[in-house]
């Protein structure tokens, strides 16, 4: 397969996580393929993790379904799997096993002929080291989807593999806290398009007193995951504000949801669809502010109907 164009070469685009509440966001990321809109560098964790490959192989199909319960993934989510004694989510089928069975294919090839760098982390629950890979760590299929899958093991919801001899849960967990924009500050970016989950304003509280029995529970004898569920609410503020500077500075463009209709662990089939629905409306309508952050004017960079697709545009620095 010929390599791919892209025609983003000086921002990077940025998914935040949160578990189910990506039906909404990843509609962002098949609106910019459905209007040509190709970046150069992705990066993302947890469920953004899933967001950045999903985009990269350009399969508007998986970027959805992804964030899908209904059909086979239904009993693989919720209290069904739980009950089952596979966690709220089983991992082991709605990773690997729905690319081993076909359940949910990746375009392996289109991604591969991508070249965009790509960057996603987790969390090593032993040292409490945040761990980053990029396309070189992602040799094959199955290999890529073990590493989406440790970005995005929710401690006590999914069960966490070793990768590497290490386990690694939730990037959300590492620096950053969940915002990964410092991914792609450190790898040289400058400029970043961040696809938030939470809706402007919104602000982590300091966990209750039930709260932190509860990170106490799930973290059992590993004391750096104990002190990152505990303080990450703080470093979560801190980066997001950070995010807001950027954003001040014209260095960034966050696009918050206008509304969050669904949670990190809602299942329900339909209120998903839903979700992925109105993010799609949103995002359609927020175009030409990200077109004239992108290309410089509200109607400028690639069309949808260009021959090309859009490739060749060179974007201001």
């Amino acid at each position: 397969m010929e390599p791919l164009h892209n025609n983003v070469f000086d921002c990077a685009l940025v998914f935040e996580g949160g578990g189910y509440r990506a039906a909404y966001t990843c509609a962002f990321a098949n609106v910019l393929l459905e209007q040509g809109i190709y970046f150069d560098y992705v990066c993302g964790l947890s469920a953004g993790a899933s967001n950045t490959v999903n985009y990269l192989s350009r399969d508007r199909k998986r970027v959805r379904e992804a964030f899908m319960t209904g059909g086979a993934a239904r009993g693989l989510v919720g209290l069904r799997s739980l009950l089952r004694g596979h966690g709220y989510f089983d991992a082991d089928a709605l990773y690997e096993g729905a690319l081993r069975d076909g359940t949910l294919e990746f375009d392996w090839d289109t991604f591969s002929a991508n070249p965009a760098r790509l960057r996603i982390q987790a969390f090593e629950r032993d040292t409490g080291r945040t761990v980053r890979f990029g396309r070189d760590d992602m040799t094959d299929p199955m290999r890529m989807i073990d590493l989406v899958r440790v970005s995005s093991t929710l401690p006590g919801m999914m069960k966490p593999i070793e990768v590497d001899g290490r386990v690694l849960m939730d990037g959300g967990l590492g620096t950053g806290a969940g915002i990964p924009v410092g991914m792609a500050e450190d790898d040289g970016m400058e400029r970043f398009l961040f696809v938030a989950t939470r809706p402007r304003g919104y602000r982590k509280k300091e966990p209750g007193a039930r709260d932190k029995q509860m990170f106490k529970a799930v973290a059992r004898d590993y004391p750096y995951l104990r002190k990152a569920l505990l303080t990450r609410w703080e470093r979560y503020n801190a980066a997001l504000d950070h995010v807001e500077e950027l954003a001040e500075r014209g260095r960034a463009l966050v696009i918050y949801p206008d509304e969050m209709p669904v949670e990190n662990a809602t299942v329900n089939p339909r209120k998903l669809t839903a979700a992925y629905e109105a993010g799609h409306a949103q995002y359609v309508r927020e175009m030409p502010r990200v077109r004239e952050f992108l290309f410089g004017a509200p109607d400028a960079g690639p069309r949808p109907d260009d021959p090309d697709e859009g490739t060749g545009y060179i974007t201001l620095g």
